[in-house]
Order: C-alpha cells, then structure tokens, then sequence
C-alpha cells in the first residue's frame, strides 16, 4: 500500500528548501568547535514529504543551471543544497548513491566532498563520476512505501522516478533517513539508492 505519493510535473523555477536547514556555522571556542542540538521536537510526516518535495526540486534546479550555465554554475548550486539538505555539518552521513562503486568513499558517500561529486562529478578523487545531476532532469515523482517517525528522527522509503526533458524516466528504490538538525530543519542523515531488482 502506498502511503503519499509526491509529483512534480514541469521545470522547478525555485528551490522551497524552507523544510530543509540553512547551513549551520559551527562555533569556534579556541581549538574546540561545537555545533548546538536542536530543542526536541517530534518530526511530523508533512515535514518528511516537505523535504522530499525540495530534494527533488532541488536536482531538477542543479540540471537546469547546468544546462542554462555550465558546469561551474551547476557544481556551486549543488554545494549549497548538499549543506542545506545533509547533515555533513553534523557528521558523516551514510549515502550511498545509485551509480556508485568501488572501494570505500567511492561507493558510500560520507563526506561532503563526495557528495558534490557524485552530483555533479569533475572531481578528479572520484573519477567515475558522470555528475547524476546533470542528466537534463525536469521533473520527478516521489511514492513512499512507508514513513516511519521516532521522535526527532525519520525515515522513508519508496520509489523515487525522475524525468529527462526528452520524457524518459528512470525510478530507483529510495531510503532516507532524517534527523532535527541544530536549526529546527530537517537534514538528511541517511540516503541510500538503488536500482530495482532485476532477475534478469
């Protein structure tokens, strides 16, 4: 049984990331750096599909400002998502993207650097890297097989389906895990994709 189904049809002209958090600075004391914790509040399953909802805005803008600007214009936006959609200002977060292999960072994704890469590639530590964002991405549809809230964290799982401007689509089996970050925002802690199964 399908629990919500999220679909955006057309170009996303603007990035509602307001369910997602602003980058958080950490503080400096001296040496010791401290980044404060979120006062508790329970998660509610509006604020998960809110942020899947600007996820996927969020890829279909970076595919646009590729095509519309280049490269440079495309890797700079995806860095201002990835700070203000992952909790990598937290920690490591455990993605692991769909077309990635390898040893180590190059298929599990935790830190930043990886990330920015595997979005957008050009960086020459993770060489197989095509840039997924760039594939001329225009819209997405999002059908979540559940969500599950235990407190100030979450996590979803589903169906996620992008749309190139020619029409084709390609859907993937989707797993994010949310916590509270220091702000208040959602923050994706957890982001694991891949290709369904296939017995072929």
């Amino acid at each position: 049984m399908k629990l919500t189904r999220i679909k955006a049809l057309g170009l996303a002209a603007a990035l509602p990331l307001a369910a997602i958090a602003a980058p958080v600075a950490a503080h400096d004391h001296g040496a010791k750096k401290t980044v404060s914790t979120a006062t508790y509040a329970p998660i509610t399953e509006a604020e998960v599909i809110a942020a899947q909802q600007a996820w996927g805005n969020a890829l279909v803008a970076i595919a646009t400002e590729y095509d519309n600007k280049g490269h440079a214009a495309a890797k700079k936006l995806a860095g201002e998502i990835i700070d203000s959609a992952y909790g990598y200002n937290l920690g490591p977060v455990l993605f692991k993207p769909t077309l990635a292999n390898g040893e180590g960072e190059q298929t599990f994704r935790t830190s930043r650097d990886g990330a920015v890469s595997y979005f957008v590639g050009g960086d020459p530590k993770f060489a197989q890297d095509s840039g997924f964002a760039l594939k001329g991405w225009r819209s997405f549809e999002i059908d979540n097989a559940g969500i599950l809230i235990t407190g100030n964290s979450a996590t979803s799982m589903g169906h996620v389906t992008v749309i190139d401007a020619k029409g084709n689509r390609t859907t993937v089996d989707k797993t994010w895990g949310y916590v509270r970050g220091p702000d208040g925002k959602l923050r994706i802690v957890v982001h694991h994709s891949s290709l369904p199964y296939s017995a072929g």
